[in-house]
């Protein structure tokens, strides 16, 4: 429906930017460790992908002494996945060394994750055209979807576990017509028991072997719920970005929106204390600002507006933090600052006019031009706290101050009379928050297709892609913002 004739065309061009753009754009908001253990993921699922297909196109040759040299030479597929393999394994290698000298604080260049970085994300490209472009070579003319398939003892499921089937090489490697379909609901599967780099694999499986599935859309958008779904910081901003990519090739879609909102949370996931960066928090405030500009859904609005005043909560606390430092500097101490106190307390007024602590920035604001003998700015500020907020604890002071300078004390403003202090948290609670970094957020952990807690009894969006054959139509996405469209029916089988 939302995938055009010219497939081929947008796998290419969705490819070139899930791999390259999102490694480039993230390198300077995010620590040495993230970025490390980004390309330790990319790589390891690099790395399966070409092994499984590899595999297949060994046991077509292990009978043809014809063939026997094939796995060397990079004129053959084989030996072109061969050789990907092997540069895979050894970029992990460089990976791994580099990620254990910044676990052991020892020196390193900042330059070598910057080539790292550019080095995974052209691999990335090519091996995703080789096993697009040597699909041909592992296809299996014949559809066995439905029928029983031999597994394979291995030493280890892929990769991952030791011992046991490796359930899944022979459905990987092979190309068979109808298996994007069977591919798409073991993913699904997998996901759901947190099995979330199997479920990547064979979602991933998808967009690089089967480019004109009516899969891969959903494929892709469902790769970026598995690493939103997993939560880690490293899959959070892994999510977001793949969100983003899904976004600018289906601006469209009826989920547009909804996917829109996820990389907000992405980022809000990743927000601290408001004492320290607030790189996450900036940009999920623009990612809700443009939310709220893009989406008529009044539903989906109300949640964004409702996020965006936490959001810039935290932002406001921040800045308040900051001023609060000058402040004492120049007030309490008299060393200077006051000018940094007053941008920040102005910062606030100007961007945040639902700051939970708004008061104590009009009366501390209103003191700074006090000092600098501005009577006029200060007179303004105090009567605004008076006058906006009765119930705040410097309410009695600003009248005080308003009396010394003359200037009237004006009355509460009769529809914020029941605005009241923010309830101040218990010392438990900011222990908790301050030993982990937690700031307090609504956030909905669950994906846009599939729900962070599955309930074999909800019927979810991801149930009505695979029933629709790979995509989903705007009547049947409820009308609030859940993931779950309804309960099973008895006689419904089980995805």
């Amino acid at each position: 429906m939302f995938f055009n004739k010219n497939k081929a065309v947008i796998l290419s061009l969705f490819l070139l930017i899930s791999f390259v753009v999102p490694g480039l754009g993230q390198q300077n908001n995010n620590t040495p460790s993230q970025r490390l253990d980004i390309m330790r993921q990319k790589l390891e699922t690099m790395r399966r992908s070409l092994s499984s297909a590899a595999s297949v196109l060994k046991d077509d040759t292990k009978d043809d002494k014809s063939k026997k040299d094939d796995k060397n030479s990079l004129e053959t597929p084989l030996g072109r996945l061969k050789s990907l393999e092997k540069e895979t394994s050894n970029l992990q290698s460089e990976v791994n060394t580099l990620r254990g000298k910044v676990d052991r604080s020892e020196k390193y260049e900042q330059s070598d994750i910057d080539r790292l970085e550019t080095t995974v994300s052209e691999l990335q490209t090519r091996v995703d055209n080789a096993l697009t472009e040597t699909a041909g070579a592992r296809a299996n003319p014949v559809s066995d979807v439905g029928k029983p398939r031999e597994i394979k003892k291995k030493k280890k499921f892929l990769g991952i576990f030791g011992g046991g089937n490796d359930e899944y090489e022979e459905l990987i490697g092979n190309v068979v017509p109808g298996r994007d379909r069977d591919l798409f609901i073991k993913a699904t599967k997998e996901v759901r028991k947190n099995n979330y780099d199997v479920g990547r694999l064979l979602f991933q499986t998808i967009i690089t072997t089967y480019p004109d599935s009516p899969y891969l859309p959903m494929a892709k958008l469902a790769v970026a719920d598995s690493f939103y779904l997993e939560g880690s910081t490293s899959s959070l901003i892994q999510a977001a970005a793949q969100y983003q990519d899904w976004l600018t090739f289906f601006p469209t879609h009826p989920l547009a929106d909804r996917v829109l909102l996820k990389i907000a949370e992405s980022q809000m996931r990743q927000i601290g204390l408001p004492d320290r960066d607030a790189t996450k928090a900036k940009i999920a405030e623009q990612r809700l600002r443009a939310l709220l500009q893009q989406s008529k859904d009044p539903v989906l609005r109300k949640e964004a507006e409702g996020r965006l005043e936490e959001v810039q909560d935290n932002l406001g606390l921040h800045n308040l933090y900051v001023a609060n430092y000058y402040y004492k500097l120049s007030v309490d101490q008299q060393k200077g600052g006051l000018k940094g106190a007053q941008s920040r307390y102005r910062e606030i007024l100007e961007k945040y006019p639902n700051f939970t602590f708004m008061d104590e920035a009009l009366f501390k604001i209103a003191v700074t031009y006090q000092i600098e003998e501005e009577t006029d700015q200060a007179a303004k500020y105090f009567q605004q706290l008076v006058r906006d907020y009765p119930n705040s604890d410097y309410v009695e002071k600003a009248k005080e101050q308003l009396q010394l300078i003359g200037a009237t004390i004006p009355e509460p403003n009769p529809e914020r009379m029941k605005v009241l202090p923010p309830e101040k948290k218990s010392f438990i609670a900011n222990f908790k928050n301050e030993l982990l970094g937690i700031y307090p957020l609504t956030i909905d952990k669950n994906g846009v297709l599939m729900t962070d807690d599955f309930d074999k009894s909800k019927f979810e969006l991801i149930d009505q892609v695979i029933e629709n054959q790979g995509d989903i139509n705007a009547s049947q996405i409820p009308k609030s913002l859940t993931t779950v469209i309804s309960q099973r029916q008895e006689t419904q089988p089980q995805k």
